[in-house]
């Protein structure tokens, strides 16, 4: 008989969708797993949105302030898909309430946020992650071999990241947005 694992996520965008559908389908994968994740609350500045997305996936209970949801004794997982500006208070915040955190990437907005945020989950003794679903994908662990072994010559990127219709994925004050997903995600796999 496997264990809850009550997760509270903040934020619902593109990858909200993603950890939402990959917490309802694991058990589907792995069977046997010791822990079972229970999708206890969703959080969100917008009461509406937060309550319709989480009637679609199956969250218990919503709430609009992430520190709330950090206070809840119901909780043990605290799942960060929230700007990219907002991971460093969250993240410390569940490490010294004595959740589990797990931040989708970029991890933070810069290496001393990272190492603050790092510092944090390891004095609390909680477990962590960040969220780098591409790392051990047979595909990218073959094209990083066929890399490392020259046999494609060298790599070579070109100009700034577009989206598909062309327009230049720029930085905001929220964080790097798709621009720093890819490049954290390239860095990772270098």
């Amino acid at each position: 008989m496997s264990k809850s694992l009550n997760v509270a996520m903040i934020g619902y965008g593109f990858m909200g969708k993603a950890h939402s559908n990959a917490y309802r389908k694991v058990g589907n994968f792995f069977p046997h797993l010791e822990h079972r994740p229970v999708l206890k609350c969703l959080c969100a500045r917008d009461a509406a949105k937060a309550a319709a997305f989480a009637e679609t996936w199956g969250y218990e209970s919503v709430e609009t302030d992430w520190k709330k949801v950090i206070e809840r004794d119901d909780i043990d997982l605290v799942d960060i898909c929230s700007p990219n500006d907002s991971h460093l208070e969250i993240a410390v915040a569940a490490a010294k309430a004595g959740k589990m955190v797990a931040c989708e990437k970029p991890l933070a907005m810069n290496v001393a946020e990272a190492e603050e945020m790092t510092a944090a989950v390891e004095e609390a003794g909680v477990a962590n992650m960040v969220w780098f679903n591409y790392r051990r994908v047979p595909a990218i662990s073959l094209a990083r071999q066929v890399v490392e072994e020259g046999r494609i010559g060298k790599p070579y990127t070109t100009g700034r990241p577009t989206s598909r219709t062309g327009r230049s994925l720029r930085t905001s004050p929220k964080g790097a947005r798709r621009s720093g997903d890819w490049t954290s995600t390239s860095r990772a796999l270098a």
